[in-house]
């Protein structure tokens, strides 16, 4: 596992996440808004840019699933698994497209079955 994808999509995540409880703030504009800054910063960076960029937009989707549903731990738990499985999904899937949303959903749809058999959780923030 590429640990600069896991802390890139945890990023992405944790920004969303964070920015969406604002007033004039929902979901998709802290998605939208967090992506805009952290291209821009991963523009200045050695990396690929293209993966790292649609590891942290992957991250986004965790974040805009997140504010009603997780806390902090269990937002960082789904974005670790999210990079797993992303990493894994992007060469048997054709695009990006299809691997971000798949990754997102069963990253998300994995912890919210943990939580629901009885997985500890983290508080809501409010």
């Amino acid at each position: 596992m590429d640990i600069f994808i896991a802390l890139t999509a945890l990023a992405g995540a944790l920004s969303t996440y964070l920015i969406a409880h604002h007033n004039r703030f929902d979901a998709i504009r802290a998605s939208a808004a967090s992506s805009i800054i952290a291209y821009g910063i991963l523009s200045l960076l050695p990396v690929n840019l293209a993966l790292y960029s649609v590891a942290f937009f992957g991250g986004t989707f965790i974040g805009m699933s997140a504010p009603k549903r997780f806390g902090f731990f269990t937002l960082t738990i789904s974005s670790l698994l999210f990079s797993i499985l992303f990493e894994y999904l992007v060469p048997l899937l054709d695009g990006y497209g299809g691997a971000l949303g798949l990754s997102a959903f069963l990253s998300v749809c994995i912890c919210h079955m943990g939580i629901l058999m009885g997985a500890p959780r983290s508080k809501k923030s409010n």
